[in-house]
């Protein structure tokens, strides 16, 4: 005798149904919480590249071409032309060896200078900022390889004379810039809003 009996079945197809409807429902939850916590970690990230790329931008153009005219007493002065930054040169003895000489003659720096790491002893920091009140991001320079080139640092605009600059008559020596390897980083308010570059600058 066969016994056949469907008591039961639309219960389990309705816990079936219920569970399926769960497994989908937290899917869709941890997409959603995941594309939120990757767009702020984007967004987070862009920020801190857009102060890394500024900090780029001001070193190439003003600082590192005004480091390189300065006599070693007139740091101060520039930290203070530079004061709304609030740029540091924390071991410009350092620095100016970076600046002047060939990276195995770095003979002033310390063990934390060589490191390549900018966030180690960096040769240069400052802050940048929209404005006062908004998050403000720490921008840390460091020079981790230099080959010293021809480039006349006194007058880099000059137009005549005998040096690689000038155009008169005779013979001229080959321009051989000055070739610097600088690490950068550009740091917001929470460790994970970090930004690094490396570039390779001539002058």
């Amino acid at each position: 005798m066969r016994i056949s009996s469907e008591n039961g079945a639309a219960l389990i197809t309705a816990l079936m149904l219920t569970v399926l409807s769960l497994i989908i429902a937290l899917t869709l939850l941890y997409m959603v919480t995941a594309g939120t916590s990757i767009s702020a970690s984007q967004k987070r990230y862009r920020s801190a590249l857009a102060a890394a790329h500024g900090g780029v931008e001001l070193v190439t153009r003003d600082i590192v071409p005004r480091l390189l005219q300065l006599q070693p007493q007139a740091a101060g002065s520039l930290q203070e032309e530079f004061a709304l930054v609030n740029l540091k040169i924390p071991a410009y003895g350092c620095l100016r060896g970076k600046l002047t000489h060939p990276t195995a003659a770095w003979n002033g720096c310390t063990t934390a200078q060589l490191n390549a790491d900018p966030a180690v002893a960096p040769d240069l920091s400052f802050t940048l900022g929209a404005e006062r009140g908004t998050e403000s991001y720490q921008v840390a320079i460091k020079i981790v390889d230099t080959i010293p080139g021809n480039t006349d640092s006194a007058a880099p605009d000059l137009d005549a004379g005998s040096s690689v600059a000038g155009r008169e008559e005779g013979i001229h020596p080959q321009h051989i810039p000055g070739m610097f390897n600088i690490a950068v980083q550009g740091l917001g308010g929470s460790p994970r809003e970090k930004a690094r570059l490396s570039l390779l600058y001539a002058y």
